[in-house]
């Protein structure tokens, strides 16, 4: 056995042992929120209603801060991932990585299209391996903030908006306690690799519009950290765009929209402050 064959089969040995943990605590779950209660995979489509009211939730940095620095964990995932299947430097595996993310909106894009990588097992070894329980606890502001929405009756439904794949979609959720307040969730489905579609492609949006039973984009709500993402929204005409900046805006993701087209706010609980119409009262 080789070197660089020894460190892949113990790369592999570790991403194994991680798995077994993220699963057993999982399936230990007992707080409020912790289970998903709707239909992840739709059976049957919800027929479009021109009069259907829904908000859109993007996930990561967006339900949960940036600032648990999910994403500079994913991103040593993707590096391992890179060095290790690739057989490349760090410094490769970065440009790689950057370069497909600008491109393509998930560097998981430009491993099937160039580099014959299966998705599949790429969401095994990335998203799955992540020790979000570490990081991710039940968040009860955050459960209060969207119960209140729920019971407004301004919005017929909260859909999950994601680009990872619903594994770790809804694994956050679970973490957060949340999963029991939302109606469904549109994902990046990795195992549709000739047909590979995530935000901010009009295509995603269009597979969220219809999964949702959404008739009319004005009638639709969306918050998500990415510019470009919201920039999407903005030019579908979605009614109303919130752009969640927690610091400073994260260019790779997309310039900021112009202010005039949407909010911004630093918290996922802000949004009682900016839309407080959805929430059952005027001002707050």
């Amino acid at each position: 056995m080789t070197i660089l064959e020894d460190s892949f089969t113990q790369y592999k040995e570790e991403v194994t042992r991680q798995l077994a943990i993220n699963q057993a605590h999982l399936d230990s779950l007992t707080h409020p929120g912790c289970r998903v209660t709707f239909p992840v995979d739709q059976e049957e489509l919800p027929s479009p209603d021109p009069n259907l009211k829904v908000f859109f939730f993007d996930i990561d940095n967006c339900l949960y801060k940036s600032s648990t620095r999910i994403h500079d964990l994913m991103q040593i995932s993707i590096l391992n991932y890179f060095k290790n299947q690739l057989k490349v430097s760090h410094e490769e595996a970065q440009k790689l990585n950057n370069t497909y993310y600008k491109q393509y909106g998930l560097a998981i894009r430009g491993l099937v299209m160039f580099h014959d990588i299966k998705a599949m097992e790429y969401n095994r070894f990335v998203d799955d391996s992540l020790p979000l329980q570490d990081i991710l606890q039940p968040d009860l502001s955050l459960r209060e903030m969207l119960i209140k929405l729920r019971n407004s009756g301004a919005v017929d439904k909260l859909w999950l908006f994601t680009n990872a794949y619903k594994n770790h979609g809804l694994r956050c959720v679970r973490l957060l306690g949340i999963a029991d307040l939302f109606d469904g969730i549109t994902y990046c489905d990795y195992r549709q690799t000739d047909t590979l579609i995530c935000k901010p492609d009009v295509r995603a949006f269009e597979r969220a519009k219809i999964q949702s039973g959404l008739g009319d984009y004005r009638n639709a709500w969306f918050v998500d950290d990415s510019g470009a993402n919201i920039s999407q929204g903005i030019n579908l005409g979605m009614g109303k765009c919130i752009h969640l900046v927690e610091n400073e805006v994260n260019e790779i993701l997309g310039k900021a929209p112009p202010p005039d087209k949407s909010i911004t706010i630093k918290h996922i609980t802000d949004m009682e402050r900016v839309v407080p119409e959805l929430f059952g009262h005027c001002c707050i």
